[in-house]
């Protein structure tokens, strides 16, 4: 029988399909969405209300995703670079929110506030998870290692 404890605070496994590749991270996956919504359906509301900072926004979208595809990539050959780059895509995710916000600001209700807060609580929460990925990153570290000179067998 389990305890008070055990039942109270036990966390339900679940089981994660492996990553090969940049696109398995659920990170890239949902910023990218997050871009092809923000390209697709706020882009066109925005260039209608002639919004100065339009090419910002779209080049900003589209960054976080390309930042975590390649920070994937390099992390094998230069893994400080590599750490670098997740945190341009934490970077981005901060900005992101803030031309949303802006936005929010800006038009009031001439735009939807739901798609943006909407936006605005992806990006913060894959913020939070791309953190939570650079620490798995040093904490397995995952940059090629030196042969070691106390795996050697002397004779």
């Amino acid at each position: 029988m389990q305890n008070y404890y055990q039942s109270k605070y036990k966390k339900e496994f679940t089981l994660r399909k492996p990553v090969k590749t940049f696109r398995d991270l659920d990170i890239y996956q949902k910023t990218m969405e997050c871009a092809v919504i923000a390209v697709k359906s706020i882009r066109p509301k925005l260039a209608r209300l002639k919004y100065p900072f339009i090419d910002g926004f779209t080049d900003c979208a589209m960054s976080v995703p390309l930042f975590i595809g390649e920070a994937h990539s390099i992390r094998f050959g230069n893994f400080a670079l590599g750490l670098q780059l997740i945190e341009k895509a934490m970077s981005g995710c901060n900005k992101m929110i803030i031309y949303l916000e802006h936005i929010k600001g800006m038009y009031g209700s001439k735009v939807d506030a739901d798609a943006l807060d909407g936006l605005i609580a992806r990006y913060a929460e894959t913020r939070t998870k791309t953190f939570h990925l650079e620490l798995s990153w040093k904490k397995w570290n995952t940059a090629p290692k030196e042969p070691s000179a106390h795996g050697k067998i002397k004779l």
